[in-house]
C-alpha cells in the first residue's frame, strides 16, 4: 500500500523481495501449465517442485531447531482433497483469463472449507485429518452457470458466497473434538449475477439443487421452483444488461447470511444486501425458493444528501450482514442480525415463526460529528471514510469494524489511506426487549477501546480494492483480527505490549492467493484457536500465536496488499536481525517438531528458553549420541554439571525434556494409503518398541554416567517424570497389542454377529481418533499428521486419554446406539484403561530400583484427570448395569467383570493421590471424602449385582441348588471381597460375611484389616452394637480383647462387662460408678450416626442408678485394691444421696415430684435448694442429711447454704410461743427438756453434732462449729458457729436460752429419745 520509490511491475517487485530464498528450479510464472517432476494426475499436495513457497524451505533436521524456532513460521497443515486437486489441474490447463481465480471460503461454525471450481462446489472439513477427510462434490446446473460454463464469464468465477445450514440446530461444544454434522444444507449465491442455489441436504448423493436463476428484475416478489430458468433466459438477461450498462450500473450482492427455520424440515431463510442499498429476503424450501425485497423500517441512505436535498444511496453500501450469534437452538424463534452501512450499524430482528418478518430494533452512528460514538468525520486532511466490513465476537457482545480513511498530506499534497479497527461493545445494563418496537432513546453501543490505527499511511487505493477487503475476528492471540485483501494477502493485526503489531501471511505469486481465513477450533471451552488460512494452490496453513507476536512488526512497515511499500525491505531486515533467522512463510511441518517441549500451545506470553538451557540440552544430546555409538560416558557428569543441566527440576529439566523427546519422537509417515488400516500395521508396534529400547538405553546412560545418582538425591521430580515416560510407553505398547487383538476379533466376526459400522470402528479406535485430534488442534505443527499417528507418537501426553473419557464419553460410546452396542463399547474402553494403568504399575514394580523415594510424589496415573476419566467411565457402566430391558445375564456378567476391574484401578489411583497429599502435609479431607463416597457406591452396587446374578442362576437352574446358594455367592464375591479388603470397604465386607453367615471369615478379616480406629474390627463392633447384638459383641472380646476395650471406651454401658471378663474389677467398678452418676448416657457411635435412635434419649432411672452403684460396690469388693475402703465409702455415700432424692421427691408437691423421682440425677446442691424451697420441717431436716453424705470440700464450698439451712430449721418452731408457755405455765427443768427434745432445732443438732451423727469425710464441726468461743458482737454479720446464727434470730432476745439449750441437748444426746431416722435404712 505504500508507494515504492520507483515504479516496478508487481511481479518484478515480488521476485526481488524473495531473491535468495527461492530454489533454483522454482517456476517464475504465476500460472504455468507444465511442472517439472509432476505426475500426470493425483499428485499429493504440496507438489515438491511446483511452488516456490515449498521449494524455498530449507531442509531442517529435528535436532537443529526447537519448537520455539519452528512455531514462529506459518505451518502447512493440510492439502486439498484429491478431487479438488484434479479440478484445479484441469482449471489451470484451460485458457483462463488473468482476472479469473478460484473462489472459495471457510466457515467457522462448521469448520468446513469450500471451493468453487468451474461448475462444481467442493466442501470438506479443514480440521479433519487426511485419513478421515471426506469431500462433497456438488454440481451447478446449467440454468445457473450457463451453457458456456464458468470460463465463458470469468468475472463471475470468484464471486460466489456459500452459507452452511446446520439442521441439528445445536451448538457443538468446543470440547467435542470431532464434530459430526449429521444433516447439512447449503445456500450458494453469486454476487454479480445474484443467482441462488439451495441444497437441502448435501449428504444425499445425486440430489439436484433448488435454484433461482440470475436476474436483475426489480420485482418485489418472485418465486422459483426446481427446474425453472433456462440457459437462454440467462443469456438474454446478460444481453439486456450489457445493452443498458451505459445507463444504469447493475447492482451486486455484498453479503449473505442464512439460518434454519425452526420446526420446519429443510427450510431456511437467507438475507442478502445489494450494492444499491437493497435488502433481499429468500425463503428456501425443498420445493422452491421465493425472493422478496425488504422495505419495512429499512434505510440505507447516506448521511449526506444529494444536491437536491433528497437522500441518496452511497455506491457499494450496505457492506456487511452478520448474525449477532453464530449458533442458535431450535427453540429460538427470532434472531438478531447487524447491517453495516456507510455511516452506521443497524440492528434488525427476524421472526422465523409463525410468519417471516423483519423489524429494525436500533441503529448506532459510527461516522459522525461525535467522536465518542465512533469516528469523527470532517476533520482536517480527511477526504472520505469507508466502513469496509463488520464482524461480531462469539459472545455477541463486541463488534469490530474495518475502516479505511482517505487523507491528504498537507505538506506533499499527496493522498494516502489510513486503515483502522473500530471496536464497539454493548453498554452495560442496556436491555432491549424483542417485543419493544420503539427504538431506544439512549445509545446501545459504546467504544470499547480508542480507534486502533493499523496502517497510518498506506497507498491510496480505489473503491474496488477497498471493497474487496474482508475482516475476521476470534483467533489467537486474543483480541487479534485478520484482514483479507482482494489481491490475495492476509494480515493479522494484534495489540501487544502497548503497540499494534502486524503479521502478513504472503505467498509467492505461483502459490496462488489467500482465499479466506478462519479460526482453528480450540479444544478448550472459551478459548480462541489459531488462525487458519485457505490458499488458492498451496492448501491450508495455520498461523501460530508465536508467529504473530514474534514475527510481527509495527506499522507502517507492513502493507495490507501484495504491492509492498518503500519501507518493507528495511522492516524485513530489522525483523530478521531481531529474531535471528529467515522467517519467510515455509512449510514447518511436524517433521521438524521437537517433542521435547512440554509447554502447551496456549500461551499468554512468549516464554523463550535461555541460552544455557539450549546449550545444556544440546550437550546432553551429543553425549547420549556418543554413548549409543561408543558406550562410553567419560566426563559426562562433570560436563553436564558445569553446563547447568541439574539446575532446574521437574519438566523443565533437560534430562526430562530429553526423555520426553525420545518417547514422543515422530516417525516418518507410516503409510501412504492412510485410513483406519494404519492401526493394523506392524510398523506401529515396531516404532513403539524402538522407542522403548532407546529409552532404556537412556536410563543406562544416566546410570553409567552417575547422573542417576545426582537426580535421585537432588531432583526427584525430574527422575520421576523420566521413569513415568517409561511407564506410559509400556502402557502404549500394551494398548497397541489390545487394539491388534480387537481388530483381529472383528475381522473374524468374534466381536459382533451383526457387525454394524459403528461396531466395526470400535470405541477404542474412536478414542484414539479423539485424543489424536485434540493433540493436532493443540499443536499446529502436528496438523499435517493423521490422528492415529499423533496418538501413538505423543506418548508423554497419555493422560489425554482420560481427559477425553471425561468430556467425550457419550460421543465415544454412542449414546443413541442400542444398549448391547453400548455395553460392548464400554467394555472395550474399560479394557483400554485397565491395560494402561496396570502396565504402568507393572513397569514400576519391575524397575522399582530406578525410582526415587516416593514420599510426596504423585504418580501420573493418580492425577485428577485420570481419576475423573475413570470415574466417568465407571459411572456410565453403572447406568448400563441398571438397564433391565434387552440385556441378557451373560452380557451383564461380562460388563460386571469389566466394571470390577475398572473399580480396582480407580480406587488404587485415589489411594496413591491421598498418600502423596498426606506425605506433603496438604489438606486431604475433600479428596478422602470423595474417595470414600465413590468407593462405597461402587462396592455396594457391585455386590448387589452379585446377589442378583446368584438369584437369577438359582431361578434359571433346572436342578435344586438352593443348598449351594452360599457356595455360589462366596465364589462370586471373593474377588470383590479382595478389593474391599484392600480399600477398607468395611460395609461391603460386613455385608458379605453376614450374607454368608461365615463367622470364621469375619474373624479372619478382622485380624487382617487393621486401619484407622482399629480397622475392620472396630466397624464390626459398631455394627453389632447398633444392631443390639450385645452378646455377639462381647463374645468377640474373647478373641479381640484390646480392640474391643478400645471400642467400648465410647460405650461404657458394655465396657464394665468386658472389664469384668478381663478380671479388671477396679476399672469395672469405676465404669459402673460413672454410669450411675451420668446425666445422659448416649453412646458416641449412636449419637453420631443415628441421631433418631431411641438409644440417644436413654437415661437410667433412680432405681437403675442404685443398681449400678450396688454392682460397683460388689466389683470394688471383688477387686480389693489399695483404696478399697475409700472407694466403698464413696459408693455408699452416693447410694445414700440417691435414697435421699427419692425421699425428698415424695415430700415435694405433685408438680415437682415427677421430676425428682424420674430419671434426672440431681446434684446435692440442687436437692438442698429444693428442701429450702419446700419450707416444711421434714424437708428442712432432709437438707442436713444431704450435707451429711457429701464430702468435706462440698460442705466448705457451700457454707452459706448450710447457714441458710440452720436459719430455715430455726424458723420451723415458734420459739416465741414456747417461751411464753414456759413462763405462763411455769415449766420445770424436766418439762422444759422434754419440750425442747421435740423441737426441730434439737433434731437438726442431733443429726449434725450428736454422738451418733453419721457423715462422710469429716464432720460439721470442721465447717461450722455448734458454739462460738468468742462473744458475738452485735451488728457484726460474720457468723462463726450455729450459735452465732441463732443470735440473729428474731426471737433470740426472749427465747435465746431455750434455743441454745436445744442445740446443746442435741449435741450431748443424753437420754434422748428421738426418731430413729437413718437414710441408710
Amino acid at each position: 500500500m505504500f508507494s515504492p520509490a520507483t515504479n516496478k511491475s508487481s511481479f518484478g517487485h515480488q521476485k526481488g523481495r524473495h531473491l535468495g530464498h527461492a530454489a533454483p528450479d522454482s517456476p517464475s510464472t504465476p500460472f504455468s501449465t507444465s511442472f517439472e517432476n509432476r505426475p500426470s494426475s493425483g499428485t499429493p499436495a504440496p507438489w515438491t517442485s511446483r511452488l516456490s513457497v515449498f521449494a524455498r524451505i530449507p531442509p531442517v533436521k529435528k535436532t537443529e531447531k526447537g519448537v520455539d524456532a519452528e512455531t514462529i513460521q506459518p505451518v502447512y497443515v493440510g492439502e486439498f482433497p484429491q478431487v479438488v486437486r484434479d479440478a484445479q489441474a484441469s482449471f489451470l490447463q484451460k485458457n483462463v483469463p488473468g482476472g479469473a481465480w478460484i473462489s472459495g471460503g471457510m466457515d467457522k461454525g462448521t469448520s468446513l472449507s469450500w471451493i468453487v471450481c468451474e461448475n462444481r462446489l467442493f466442501v470438506w472439513s479443514y480440521v479433519s485429518p487426511v485419513a478421515s477427510r471426506k469431500c462433497f462434490v456438488l454440481e451447478f446446473p446449467p440454468s445457473v452457470i450457463g451453457s458456456g460454463g464458468i470460463s465463458s464469464e470469468p468475472s463471475h468465477c470468484n464471486s460466489w458466497m456459500v452459507r452452511f445450514i446446520n439442521w441439528d440446530g445445536r451448538r457443538k461444544s468446543s470440547n467435542n473434538v470431532v464434530q459430526q454434522l449429521k444433516s447439512l444444507g447449503i445456500v450458494v449465491c453469486n454476487q454479480k449475477t445474484q443467482a441462488l442455489l439451495f441444497w437441502p441436504d448435501i449428504s444425499e448423493d445425486g440430489t439436484a439443487p433448488v435454484t433461482i436463476p440470475a436476474s436483475f428484475d426489480d420485482s418485489n416478489n418472485l418465486s422459483f421452483s426446481p427446474g425453472v430458468g433456462k440457459a437462454s433466459s440467462y443469456r438474454q438477461q446478460q444481453h439486456n444488461r450489457n445493452k443498458d450498462s451505459n445507463l444504469v450500473e447493475p447492482s451486486y450482492f455484498n453479503s449473505l447470511i442464512a439460518c434454519a427455520v425452526p420446526n420446519r424440515e429443510h427450510v431456511c431463510i437467507a438475507l442478502a444486501c445489494g450494492s444499491n442499498g437493497e435488502l433481499w429476503q429468500f425463503q428456501c424450501t425443498p420445493s422452491g425458493i421465493s425472493r422478496k425485497k425488504v422495505s419495512q423500517n429499512f434505510d440505507t441512505s447516506s448521511a449526506q444528501g444529494s444536491d437536491t436535498g433528497k437522500p441518496l444511496v452511497r455506491k457499494g453500501y450496505p457492506r456487511s450482514l452478520i448474525w449477532r450469534f453464530d449458533f442458535h437452538t431450535s427453540d429460538i424463534t427470532d434472531r438478531e442480525f447487524f447491517l453495516l452501512t456507510d455511516y452506521e450499524i443497524q440492528c434488525f430482528t427476524i421472526k422465523l415463526v409463525p410468519d417471516l418478518s423483519i423489524s429494525k430494533r436500533w441503529s448506532h452512528e459510527i461516522i459522525g460529528s461525535d467522536g465518542d460514538q465512533g469516528i469523527k468525520k470532517d476533520l482536517a486532511a480527511q477526504k472520505r471514510i469507508w466502513p469496509l466490513d463488520l464482524q461480531v465476537d462469539d459472545r455477541g457482545k463486541e463488534l469490530t469494524v474495518l475502516v479505511a480513511t482517505l487523507c491528504m498530506d498537507r505538506i506533499s499534497s499527496s493522498s494516502y489511506t489510513q486503515y483502522s479497527l473500530l471496536t464497539m461493545q454493548f453498554r452495560p445494563r442496556i436491555h432491549i426487549s424483542p417485543e419493544n418496537t420503539e427504538p431506544p432513546r439512549e445509545r446501545v453501543l459504546e467504544k470499547k477501546t480508542p480507534l486502533q490505527v493499523i496502517i497510518p499511511k498506506a497507498r491510496a487505493e480505489g473503491d474496488n480494492f477497498l471493497f474487496s477487503m474482508r475482516l475476521r475476528v476470534g483467533g489467537k492471540p486474543s483480541g487479534s483480527a485478520i484482514i483479507l485483501s482482494g489481491d490475495g494477502t492476509a494480515t493479522v493485526s494484534c495489540y501487544w505490549r502497548n503497540s499494534t503489531r502486524l503479521y502478513q501471511f504472503d505467498l509467492p505469486w505461483d502459490a496462488g492467493k489467500v482465499i479466506d481465513a478462519s479460526v482453528f477450533p480450540s479444544t478448550e471451552e472459551g478459548e480462541e484457536g489459531a488462525w487458519v488460512v485457505l490458499t488458492e494452490k498451496a492448501g491450508v496453513w495455520v498461523i501460530p500465536e508465536k508467529a504473530v507476536l514474534l514475527g510481527g512488526v509495527e506499522p507502517p512497515e507492513r502493507s495490507l496488499s501484495r504491492k509492498g511499500s518503500s519501507n518493507e525491505g528495511a522492516a524485513e531486515e530489522r525483523r530478521n536481525l531481531e529474531f535471528g533467522g529467515n522467517i519467510v512463510p515455509r512449510r514447518a511441518s511436524s517433521e521438524a517438531w521437537d517433542a521435547g517441549d512440554r509447554q502447551r500451545t496456549m500461551i499468554t506470553g512468549i516464554v523463550r528458553r535461555s541460552a544455557q538451557d539450549e546449550e545444556s540440552e544440546a550437550l546432553l544430546r551429543s553425549l547420549f549420541h556418543d554413548f549409543l555409538l561408543s558406550k562410553q560416558v567419560h566426563g559426562s557428569l562433570e560436563n553436564l554439571r558445569n553446563s547447568g543441566a541439574f539446575e532446574k527440576d521437574g519438566e523443565a529439566n533437560v534430562f526430562a525434556r530429553m526423555s520426553r523427546s525420545i518417547v514422543d519422537t515422530l516417525a516418518k509417515h507410516w503409510t501412504t494409503t492412510r485410513g483406519a488400516d494404519i492401526i493394523a500395521l506392524s510398523v506401529v508396534s515396531s516404532q513403539l518398541l524402538d522407542k522403548q529400547h532407546k529409552h532404556q538405553r537412556f536410563l543406562q546412560f544416566l546410570a553409567l554416567s552417575k547422573c542417576h545418582e545426582e537426580l535421585y538425591s537432588k531432583q526427584r521430580d525430574s527422575l520421576q517424570i523420566i521413569l513415568e515416560h517409561g511407564e506410559k510407553l509400556a502402557g502404549m505398547i500394551q494398548l497397541r497389542e489390545l487394539q491388534n487383538i480387537i481388530c483381529q476379533n472383528r475381522s473374524t466376526g468374534i466381536a459382533s454377529p451383526s457387525n454394524p459400522s459403528i461396531e466395526i470402528a470400535g470405541s477404542l479406535w474412536g478414542l484414539i481418533q479423539l485424543v489424536g485430534e485434540k493433540a493436532r488442534r493443540s499443536t499446529v505443527l502436528l496438523m499435517d499428521r493423521d490422528n492415529a499417528e499423533v496418538f501413538y507418537s505423543k506418548v508423554s501426553d497419555l493422560e489425554e486419554v482420560f481427559y477425553c473419557l471425561e468430556h467425550q464419553l457419550q460421543y465415544i460410546i454412542g449414546g443413541e446406539q442400542p444398549v448391547m452396542v453400548q455395553i460392548q463399547r464400554a467394555c472395550e474402553l474399560s479394557d483400554a484403561c485397565t491395560t494402561l494403568i496396570r502396565s504402568a504399575v507393572n513397569y514400576r514394580h519391575e524397575n522399582h530400583a530406578w525410582y526415587p523415594s516416593p514420599e510426596g510424589l504423585t504418580p501420573w496415573c493418580c492425577q485428577p484427570v485420570v481419576r475423573t476419566g475413570l470415574w466417568s467411565l465407571a459411572s456410565f457402566m453403572l447406568d448400563l448395569l441398571n438397564e433391565e430391558s434387552g440385556v441378557n445375564l451373560s452380557t451383564k456378567s461380562d460388563l460386571y467383570s469389566h466394571l470390577e476391574g475398572l473399580t480396582e484401578d480407580l480406587l488404587e489411583t485415589y489411594t496413591g493421590a491421598i498418600t502423596a497429599k498426606v506425605e506433603r502435609g496438604e489438606d486431604h479431607k475433600g479428596l478422602s471424602g470423595q474417595y470414600w463416597k465413590r468407593r462405597d457406591s461402587l462396592l455396594d452396587f457391585l455386590y448387589l449385582q452379585i446377589k442378583g446374578f446368584v438369584e437369577a442362576k438359582c431361578q434359571d437352574s433346572d436342578e435344586d441348588i438352593e443348598d449351594q446358594r452360599e457356595v455360589i455367592l462366596k465364589d462370586r464375591s471373593l474377588p470383590l471381597l479382595s478389593i474391599a479388603r484392600r480399600h477398607e470397604g468395611y460395609q461391603t465386607m460386613w455385608t458379605i460375611c453376614c450374607d454368608l453367615n461365615d463367622t470364621e471369615l469375619l474373624r479372619n478379616l478382622m485380624h487382617e484389616s487393621m486401619g484407622p480406629k482399629g480397622g475392620f474390627s472396630y466397624f464390626v463392633f459398631e455394627q453389632l452394637y447398633l444392631n443390639h447384638q450385645f452378646a455377639k459383641l462381647l463374645r468377640l472380646g474373647e478373641e479381640f480383647q484390646d480392640e474391643l476395650a478400645v471400642f467400648l471406651k465410647q460405650h461404657k454401658d458394655l465396657l464394665w462387662l468386658h472389664e469384668i471378663f478381663l478380671n479388671q474389677f477396679s476399672p469395672a467398678s469405676e465404669t459402673l460408678h460413672s454410669l450411675a452418676l451420668s446425666q445422659v448416657h448416649t453412646p458416641v457411635s449412636v449419637a453420631e450416626e443415628e441421631p433418631d435412635s431411641e438409644l440417644t434419649n436413654f437415661m437410667p432411672t433412680l432405681k437403675e442408678r442404685k443398681r449400678l452403684l450396688y454392682l460397683s460396690r460388689i466389683a470394688i469388693m471383688a477387686g480389693r485394691d489399695a483404696e478399697f475402703e475409700k472407694k466403698t465409702k464413696c459408693i455408699e455415700a452416693e447410694i445414700a444421696i440417691l435414697k435421699l432424692q427419692e425421699e425428698i421427691g415424695k415430700l415435694l408437691p405433685d408438680d415437682l415430684k415427677s421430676q425428682v423421682l424420674g430419671s434426672q440425677l440431681f446434684t446435692p446442691g440442687e436437692l438442698i435448694e429444693l428442701c429450702l424451697k419446700g419450707q416444711t420441717p421434714m424437708l428442712s431436716l432432709r437438707a442436713f442429711d444431704v450435707f451429711a453424705w457429701t464430702n468435706s470440700s462440698f460442705r466448705k464450698s457451700n457454707r452459706s447454704l448450710l447457714e441458710e439451712c440452720w436459719r430455715s430449721i430455726a424458723n420451723q418452731d415458734d420459739w416465741g410461743s414456747i417461751y411464753q408457755a414456759s413462763i405462763d405455765e411455769g415449766w420445770s427443768e424436766e418439762e422444759t427438756l422434754r419440750i425442747l427434745r421435740g423441737t426441730f432445732l434439737f433434731q437438726a443438732s442431733y443429726k449434725c453434732y450428736g454422738p451418733e451423727a453419721a457423715t462422710y469425710e469429716g464432720g460439721f464441726d470442721e465447717v461450722l462449729p455448734l458454739t462460738q468461743n468468742e462473744p458475738q458482737i452485735p451488728g457484726k454479720h460474720v457468723v462463726c458457729s450455729v450459735e452465732g446464727i441463732m443470735l440473729q434470730h428474731k426471737d433470740f432476745p426472749e427465747a435465746g436460752k431455750l434455743m441454745l439449750t436445744a442445740l446443746m441437748l442435741g449435741k450431748l444426746g443424753s437420754d434422748m429419745k428421738v426418731e430413729n431416722y437413718s437414710p441408710m435404712e
